[in-house]
């Protein structure tokens, strides 16, 4: 089937999905204010296309952290890949490999963080702080080890959000999809009715991450280090200060503390108090070229693409992941010309507009 859009992919996705599992990937915290804000955000922002300008030889690529990278985007850590197609993280990382985009290695993936690295690439490692710090940094090891090229440190996972779509459903992960980067145990796996068996895991497990913490993780590794989660201007710029190499402005796609602001709202205040001393990235929400387009005119270096990607992972494995990508590089490099611009440089000049209620 041809799928002209995400929307198309994200319907494909539903059809074929179980009921829980869809809920799982779907849904977010709470009442999901700010898994339904995140988009309406995005809608509200408008681009002031300019005209007449030289369009030959455009392109969308980008540097990140120190390599070129074919789009302006990273496939986000979306955890229990096999849990939407059994091919899960194998399938999604050799996709973004021959897109030539960042895949990030979650910390609770269901394929071992080896195996995806080993896929090639530009893998990049997503962090979780355990409550062992010793288990923690031995992560951060393995990633380096494995030729990952940075450690994606997710800062605003204390422990997991109330995610009701999945208290309701007793979701637990089935026998055949584990967290396959450490011994998580039973817990996991044991069906409660109204508990959340992947947030039990988690609360025994996680432990608050403190700048303490990013310290640990920077003096461990040489690789570079983007803090995940970050949505006030006094956190950015204390990133900075701690060394952070880029930071992910995000609200966990809606999915942690429910009534958080919109990554998309806070972007450009956030990109200009940082000033350029590390890489400003985006997080939530992204469902077309356009959206990448307008993250970029407010300040982004790039975007990380989650939900979209696992939808053409459900649909279609391996191949829907590259219709995943293929669409936004089209929309991208269209929505680039329509503006006038030749390159994202040009696009993070382009002024922008909120226009409806907000």
């Amino acid at each position: 089937m041809t799928h002209l859009c995400l929307d198309d992919l994200e319907r494909a996705a539903r059809d074929v999905l179980p009921g829980e599992m869809w809920d799982f990937l779907a849904g977010g915290s709470g009442a999901e204010a700010s898994l339904e804000a995140n988009r309406a955000a995005l809608e509200r922002i408008f681009v002031i296309p300019r005209m007449l300008r030289e369009l030959t030889g455009g392109t969308t690529e980008v540097e990140l952290f120190g390599r070129r990278t074919a789009l302006p985007m990273a496939v986000a850590p979306v955890a229990y890949q096999r849990l939407f197609h059994p091919a899960g993280e194998l399938a999604a990382a050799r996709a973004a490999r021959d897109a030539g985009v960042p895949y990030t290695i979650c910390t609770l993936s269901s394929v071992p963080l080896e195996e995806i690295a080993a896929v090639g690439g530009r893998p990049w490692f997503q962090l979780y702080w355990l409550r062992d710090e010793k288990r923690s940094l031995e992560l951060v090891r393995r990633a380096e080890d494995a030729g990952c090229e940075a450690i994606v440190f997710t800062v605003d996972v204390p422990w997991m959000g109330r995610r009701l779509r999945d208290m309701r459903n007793g979701f637990a992960l089935p026998d055949s999809v584990t967290a396959a980067n450490f011994d998580a145990g039973a817990a996991a796996h044991r069906r409660t009715q109204g508990l959340s068996a992947v947030a039990d895991h988690t609360a025994r497990e996680f432990a608050p991450a403190t700048w303490e913490s990013v310290e640990a993780v920077r003096a461990h590794t040489d690789l570079p280090v983007v803090l995940k989660g970050i949505l006030a201007v006094e956190d950015a710029t204390r990133a900075v200060d701690a060394g952070a190499a880029g930071i992910v402005v995000s609200n966990h796609g809606g999915r942690q503390l429910d009534g958080a602001i919109p990554g998309i709202e806070m972007l450009g205040e956030i990109a200009a108090a940082v000033s350029g001393g590390c890489e400003v990235l985006l997080d939530g929400g992204i469902r077309n070229g356009v959206d990448i387009l307008k993250a970029a005119a407010l300040g982004a270096s790039a975007v990380l693409v989650g939900r979209p990607v696992m939808w053409g992972l459900a649909a279609a494995g391996e191949d829907g992941v590259r219709q995943t990508l293929d669409l936004l590089a089209t929309e991208l490099r269209n929505a680039l010309g329509l503006a006038g611009c030749d390159s994202m440089g040009a696009a993070r000049r382009l002024s922008t507009r909120v226009s409806g209620p907000g």
